[in-house]
């Protein structure tokens, strides 16, 4: 179950609707129902009983109030209940002035009374309203006509919310990008005004300079946070560097973090090597795999898009599961769908399996500030965010770890289900050698994010029907799908 603490980080503004045909009062009751339950669930969100006597929307005078209020309140999600047939055209019309996704539901019909009557209609109303929500050109997510009590309501809200997360996060991603990328990777290459121009995704970019020089100034200045942030890194890992190497991987993180709040940045890139080594003599990945256990992705090779996959992922999870970011490398010796995911430290310490190791040095570069350790065992879901020739579409699928060789570095040996079509995906494209992921399958939450930012997911296995199955179906046959 998600911590309520993570919930409340998105505010949803709940719309229950009404049709005058049928019972204002069941729909009443059945709108208090549903608050009843988004209160047990801890769900954030903003009501409109205030807006008329029923709490319900159903007119033009109640929607220019909403509409009023949840402006005020800068929601992040509408949630439209419909809880007897609903006012298609009023929801509709609230929607269309959003730019924030919109879940559709409404609570199972009871069966007809004795006398044949019906006090409500939910079902049809949830086909009209979905018909015009189509011609007002809003995209939507529904959760199948179920009881209030059906497990597929909870999960369908608390997976709404993340999805919601995703949409608010990548919206509002500004990237501080350190340096040009290095000459040798032409695969990194990016369209800045693209990013912008589609996305509203920002990009800050500052010369490698600024970040070494205002580095050395923390050092020189015997910057008090230097020896606290070394103290955390004893916390997570074993350090077999010399203290003096130490102090600079601690400061080049504290570095890399002044940096990123001085530009307003929720993630960043670095231009890794090899003129960063000739400034400051550090690799800077263990600097980096701090700042990504604090939630703050850095990517390698300045990989704009790889840092936009990071903050993908991480918010599908509400930010409870930290993400690893990794070469996608090399095929497994034994095993037929085993791959080798890996870098050199630009792992969160939350995904280790063991403690982690600040080393020496590593066999691609001999310096000190890599990070190794392999990670926790588990299904993850991958994600690659990435576009060429003004398309854009994400990557996105699950694999379990398995055993592997050993692996310098931060590492996971990865089975798939079919290797052969993943390594197809990447070679044909648009996608590079650098994927992220998270200890969770959020692969549904993100297809349905991408909705929302016109970024289309594209499955590395053939599972399309089961994840749109995900939202509408019912949780026991899918969760006996699962299991088969």
């Amino acid at each position: 179950m998600v911590n309520k603490e993570s919930l409340r980080k998105i505010k949803i503004g709940f719309v229950p609707t009404r049709r005058n045909i049928f019972s204002a009062y069941a729909a009443i009751e059945f709108a208090n129902y549903t608050r009843d339950k988004l209160d047990e669930l801890g769900v954030n969100y903003v009501d409109i009983q205030d807006v008329n006597d029923d709490g319900l929307l159903y007119d033009d005078e109640g929607l220019e109030k909403v509409y009023k209020k949840f402006v005020a309140e800068d929601i992040d999600g509408l949630f439209i209940a419909n809880e007897n047939f609903g006012t298609e055209y009023e929801v509709a019309r609230l929607a269309a002035k959003f730019n924030v996704p919109v879940l559709l539901w409404g609570p199972k019909d009871e069966a007809p009374a004795p006398d044949g009557s019906r006090q409500r209609d939910t079902q049809c109303g949830l086909f009209a309203i979905g018909k015009v929500l189509r011609h007002f050109n809003v995209p939507f997510t529904y959760i199948r006509n179920s009881d209030i009590s059906d497990p597929s309501f909870s999960r369908g809200v608390i997976d709404f919310i993340k999805v919601c997360n995703v949409v608010k996060t990548f919206r509002n991603t500004r990237i501080l990008q350190i340096g040009p990328r290095p000459f040798d990777f032409w695969s990194v290459i990016v369209n800045e005004g693209e990013l912008l121009e589609k996305f509203g995704i920002q990009l800050s970019p500052i010369p490698l300079g600024e970040l070494t020089s205002y580095m050395k100034g923390l050092i020189e200045n015997a910057d008090p946070r230097i020896e606290e942030t070394k103290q955390v890194y004893r916390k997570w890992c074993d350090v077999q560097i010399t203290d003096e190497d130490f102090t600079k991987v601690a400061a080049l993180k504290l570095a890399m973090g002044d940096k990123m709040d001085q530009y307003g940045c929720n993630a960043g890139t670095i231009q890794c090597w090899t003129e960063l080594q000739a400034e400051i003599g550090i690799l800077p990945y263990a600097s980096e795999a701090l700042l990504q256990t604090e939630g703050r992705p850095v990517t390698c090779e300045v990989d704009i898009n790889g840092a936009i996959s990071e903050l993908l992922a991480e918010s599908a999870t509400l930010g409870e599961e930290k993400a690893l970011f990794a070469d996608v490398n090399c095929r497994h010796p034994e095993n037929e769908n085993g791959e080798l995911l890996q870098h050199l430290g630009t792992f969160a310490f939350q995904t280790a399996k063991d403690r982690p190791v600040l080393p020496p040095s590593h066999f691609v570069f001999d310096y000190p500030g890599s990070a190794a350790f392999g990670v926790k065992d588990g299904t993850y879901t991958l994600v690659r965010f990435d576009g060429d020739h003004g398309d854009y579409s994400m990557l996105v699928g699950n694999a379990k770890t398995c055993e592997g060789p050993y692996e310098q570095g931060t590492y996971a040996w990865f089975e798939f289900k079919d290797l052969n079509r993943f390594e197809a995906k990447y070679v044909y494209g648009p996608y590079i050698h650098h994927m992220a992921g998270v200890r969770a399958d959020v692969v549904p939450i993100l297809a349905e994010a991408g909705k929302y930012l016109g970024v289309k997911a594209d499955y590395f296995d053939p599972i399309a029907d089961k994840v749109d199955a995900y939202w509408y179906g019912d949780l026991n046959t899918i969760l006996d799908e699962d299991q088969k």
